[in-house]
């Protein structure tokens, strides 16, 4: 049986989730402003053909070589985690709201935020 929350435990809540979406943007945008000020300070100068195509290097489309890059100091795998990260922050905000659901014991939100979650996960992996 669900019970009620009371004022302060839905404000605190409200807050926590205040804070985890505002750390998640400036974690992001912090790491693609770096990956950013690596990326010019290594190849602001070249000059790009834009009359051939080139594709994301094979290392920065998956999940392993963007950390790998990330922490190699490339600016390119930097600017790629940081999108994840902005990504991910989303669905850390569904994924810790299904725990506070839980927490307040109401089944009914908790499983209506597991299948969002659900549905972000089968969005993301293709």
């Amino acid at each position: 049986m669900a019970t009620q929350p009371t004022p302060e435990q839905d404000a605190r809540v409200q807050q926590a989730v205040g804070n985890l979406l505002r750390a998640g943007v400036l974690l992001a945008a912090s790491v693609v402003l770096a990956g950013g000020v690596v990326f010019l300070l290594r190849h602001g100068g070249s000059v790009p053909d834009y009359r051939v195509f080139r594709g994301e290097p094979m290392d920065l489309r998956s999940f392993g070589g963007i950390v790998r890059d990330a922490f190699s100091g490339s600016g390119r795998g930097l600017i790629q985690l940081g999108l994840l990260l902005l990504v991910a922050t989303p669905v850390a905000r569904v994924a810790f709201t299904a725990v506070a659901f839980a927490f307040e014991r109401d089944r009914t939100y908790v499983l209506i935020a597991l299948l969002v979650l659900s549905l972000l996960f089968k969005s993301l992996a293709g």
